[in-house]
């Protein structure tokens, strides 16, 4: 048993914290092992994808990523995976190879140790058909992950997928044991404004339209969740993220009975990237303690 004094939950951290560092070059994917353990404490990663897109299939890269983890006890978590075309659309042949583009971050996260991928259920269309296409896009790419032993895990992460009703409708038609969710404490915009350029910082300039209650649509993804991921932006004087209740969002995560990783995704621009992990990090053990 856990002491009363500990989290309920092991902490990881999300490459996405560094984004701003590694868009500027200022540190690459093979240094994120050794940050996350040297200059946080957390031996848990999650890696994203774009930070090393040309290297799922560079057995010499990847050797080299997971022999600096083994040196360090770093265990890589998860991989999420962007930018591989839609697992939702309703084209069956783009859907298709969709899938297959997301065959070689299956075989990475095996060879890395990761327990799974994150993956976008995106399409073009009505609730309706968009749920179709992706329950059955998430069941071909499970069918093949399940083989490595890997899960395949979807994200809420806008559109219709920032609506826990339909998100983990799509998981529960899907069917498979190694299909779920990573419930992510902030992405529940389900329609925002369009950005004037597709970058972070274009993102980050939009305005959201409609909000799904963040609360509710964690509680609704929780009972397929392999992963979850603890968004923060700003944070007041006291520590607390200002967006989100951490009490309230941490007791929903326990009363679903995980107990795994929980990954630190700060996104905010008050902060530094280092001064907002280190500020989601303590709060995360001053409420995980207590709740």
């Amino acid at each position: 048993m856990a002491k009363s004094n500990e989290p309920f939950f092991k902490i990881s951290l999300a490459e996405w914290s560094f984004h701003k560092a590694l868009f500027g070059n200022q540190m690459t994917n093979l240094d994120f092992p050794g940050k996350a353990k040297n200059d946080f404490g957390i031996t848990g990663i999650e890696y994203v994808n774009q930070f090393f897109k040309d290297k799922a299939k560079d057995q010499a890269y990847l050797a080299d990523l997971k022999q600096r983890c083994d040196d360090l006890g770093v265990t890589s978590v998860l991989i999420m995976c962007d930018g591989e075309g839609e697992l939702g659309n309703a084209d069956e042949k783009l859907r298709v190879q969709a899938v297959e583009n997301h065959h070689k971050w299956v075989e990475a996260a095996k060879f890395l140790g990761c327990h799974s991928i994150r993956v976008n259920a995106a399409g073009t269309g009505t609730a309706e058909e968009v749920a179709k296409a992706a329950a059955d896009g998430l069941h071909r790419l499970s069918t093949f992950a399940k083989d490595f032993g890997i899960g395949v895990i979807v994200e809420n992460h806008g559109s219709y997928s920032s609506n826990g009703q339909w998100l983990s409708g799509v998981i529960s038609s899907v069917g498979l044991d190694n299909c779920g969710t990573l419930p992510d404490f902030g992405n529940f915009c389900i329609n925002r404004t369009q950005p004037e350029t597709n970058t972070p910082e274009g993102w980050a300039n939009t305005k959201c339209l409609e909000e799904y209650d963040r609360y509710k649509g964690v509680q609704e993804l929780m009972p397929f969740a392999k992963g979850v991921s603890a968004k923060t932006y700003t944070f007041d004087e006291q520590g607390n993220c200002v967006e989100t209740d951490y009490d309230q969002m941490l007791k929903i995560v326990k009363a679903a009975g995980y107990n795994g990783y929980i990954g630190i995704e700060y996104e905010g621009s008050e902060l530094s990237e280092v001064e907002g992990i280190l500020a989601t990090k303590a709060l995360l053990e001053r409420v995980g303690a207590m709740v």
